[in-house]
């Protein structure tokens, strides 16, 4: 699954966004429901970080996550590129539109310190939430997170909301991000086999060139979701009601080690926003 785009440079491994990375370590043993809290409570205590030191703090932990997992860093690394765009596209509009202390003007564009540093700080938290978003998926299995969630959010049928499915169609979307992706450069090759040109031209003319891509990409997804759909019913699948597990989700001493670490890594940066704010 390494299909190139010419002259794109962007291939399936760089999404690694709903990838799993099969390898044996303290964090793929942990248990889905710990790893989604973490994720999901390291993503909101991110907005607490207004000061350098929330922000290496941040860092390390997700640091210490990586290297703990023993995924290659560069393979982490490597899915900062499909947000790249977006990643400029924010700063710039916060470096610009932030009022403040002018640095540099022309014309209607002003360049304010206070634009710098929420464009640093919005940033740096954007990189972070892809990255912790990324462990989460490269060190669970698709079957483990849709378990996970739906062990954790079970308290939800009680109103009405059904847990069992909603989590198998976010697993089965993680899933189909990188497959998609494949999809779209496969099909990019076949139309550059034929003529086709997607790097050449203004940047209007090369977002153009991207539309015939689109009903090629939808009839594929169209029939992966019709072929999945009859597996699924070939299988019996009629829900979550009465279905057992092959390996229930049980936790363990490791497992209550990694909400205290959580609970030591909220302090931090509790304090550390009540000590700065």
């Amino acid at each position: 699954m390494d299909w190139k785009c010419r002259e794109e440079g962007i291939t399936v491994a760089d999404i690694t966004l709903g990838q799993y990375y099969k390898v044996d370590s303290c964090i793929h043993r942990l248990d889905a429901r710990v790893k989604l809290f973490c994720v999901f409570s390291y993503m909101i205590l991110l907005f607490f970080c207004n000061h350098i030191l929330g922000f290496a703090a941040a860092i390390m932990a997700l640091a210490s996550v990586i290297l703990c997992s023993k995924v290659p860093v560069a393979f982490i690394m490597r899915g900062l590129k499909s947000i790249l765009f977006l990643l400029l596209f924010s700063m710039v509009i916060n470096g610009f539109c932030v009022p403040g202390e002018i640095l540099w003007e022309w014309r209607f564009l002003r360049l304010t310190r206070e634009g710098i540093y929420y464009a640093v700080v919005i940033g740096i938290r954007l990189v972070l939430l892809v990255l912790a978003s990324s462990m989460l998926t490269l060190t669970t299995t698709p079957m483990a997170l849709c378990d996970g969630l739906e062990k954790g959010l079970g308290f939800l049928k009680r109103v009405g909301i059904p847990v069992h499915e909603t989590a198998m169609m976010i697993s089965i979307a993680l899933r189909f991000i990188p497959i998609l992706m494949e999809e779209t450069n496969k099909i990019m090759k076949a139309q550059t086999a034929r003529g086709a040109s997607f790097h050449e031209g203004s940047l209007w003319k090369k977002l153009m060139s991207m539309l015939p891509l689109l009903i090629p990409l939808f009839i594929s997804a169209i029939r992966r979701a019709g072929e999945l759909a009859n597996a699924m019913e070939a299988r019996c699948y009629r829900g979550g009601e009465g279905r057992s597990k092959m390996y229930p989700l049980e936790y363990k001493s490791r497992d209550y080690i990694g909400y205290i670490m959580l609970v030591i890594y909220g302090a931090v940066i509790l304090f550390i926003w009540y000590r700065y704010k």
